[in-house]
């Protein structure tokens, strides 16, 4: 069993956890959820979008066929609601749990004009307002906005533009929420976490990253957050450690606790290929979701899947 991280922050890697019916593949996961009853949800790229596993990763269903050409990002509502971010199809869908649709925002198929700053163009994610409902849509790949909307889907309004300043962005990649509603914006090719007030105020930067592409923030004791990092290691670069790709475990205030992985992209255990989605469980074991077919894969000669989730069971 390989292990990663120390002390408080030590998991053992659970190769092969996810159990598929005969003749399924991911494809790649680009998002990974976990319901009150840690169920997992992963958000995937293949024939079967949304795979659903028990906690000892035993599969349960799946829902979402046809509906989703490009997965990109999950996010578990309070109400027993999960919201997914589809940047191929420039949407975000509220959803039951079994994938029956609330409410969708945006046009399926119709994005917004390239950094119109309207919604939407490639949106990446959904954050919750942990007090009032009101969600926030992080977009994207083709606008450079953070949109934010009313409990029942209603734009309230948006801010963010092009650029390497305060409040502007590189790649809105993901965005999540504390307890106390700070708002937290992966600005993943600017290499930092921006953090905003609830009316997209700037507060602070988090830099030094590894190109940040998940978040997650555990809300309960100390508050903390878990990062994606896709990594920035290339050409003569790519075989070296420190520059991703990796999980990183930082404060709420932004400080580094631990770096898992943070050594050349490979498939052997306790390394990382593309960290793209990221979550944690009731027992704090951490699931990450890899745009490996994306990155690495599809590039291959011939091309082939390679390992896109990985468990990571929390023993320290």
């Amino acid at each position: 069993m390989v292990t990663l991280g120390s002390g408080s922050f030590t998991y053992e890697v659970e190769e092969g956890w996810g159990k598929l019916p005969d003749g399924w593949s991911f494809k790649e996961c680009a998002a990974v959820g976990v319901d009150a009853q840690d169920n997992v949800y992963v958000f995937s790229r293949g024939e079967h979008p949304m795979i659903v596993f028990d906690k000892d990763g035993n599969f349960l269903r799946s829902w979402g066929e046809g509906v989703y050409p490009r997965a990109h990002g999950i996010t578990m509502g309070p109400d027993d609601s999960i919201y997914l971010t589809d940047d191929g199809d420039h949407t975000v869908r509220k959803c039951n749990m079994d994938g029956s649709v609330i409410f969708t925002l945006g046009i399926s198929g119709k994005p917004a004009p390239f950094m119109s700053g309207n919604p939407f163009n490639r949106c990446t994610h959904v954050a919750l307002d942990p007090q009032t409902a009101e969600f926030y849509v992080s977009d994207g790949y083709g606008n450079a906005r953070v949109h934010k909307y009313s409990p029942d889907g209603k734009l309230l309004f948006s801010w963010g533009e092009s650029g390497t300043g305060e409040g502007q962005f590189n790649i809105a990649h993901n965005v999540c929420t504390d307890k106390d509603g700070w708002v937290y914006v992966a600005d993943r090719e600017n290499q930092r976490v921006q953090v905003f007030d609830k009316n997209g105020k700037f507060e602070t930067q988090w830099k030094d990253m590894a190109r940040p592409c998940g978040l997650f923030i555990d809300t309960s004791g100390d508050q903390r957050v878990y990062v994606a990092e896709l990594g920035v290691a290339i050409g003569p670069n790519d075989q070296a450690s420190g520059l991703g790709p990796r999980v990183g475990i930082m404060d709420i205030k932004g400080n580094y606790l631990a770096k898992l992985g943070d050594i050349a992209e490979s498939e052997a255990p306790g390394s990382f290929i593309a960290p793209h989605g990221i979550c944690i469980n009731s027992k704090g074991d951490i699931f990450v979701g890899e745009v490996s077919w994306t990155h690495t894969g599809s590039k291959l000669s011939p091309p082939r899947e390679v390992r896109s989730l990985q468990k990571l069971t929390k023993k320290g």
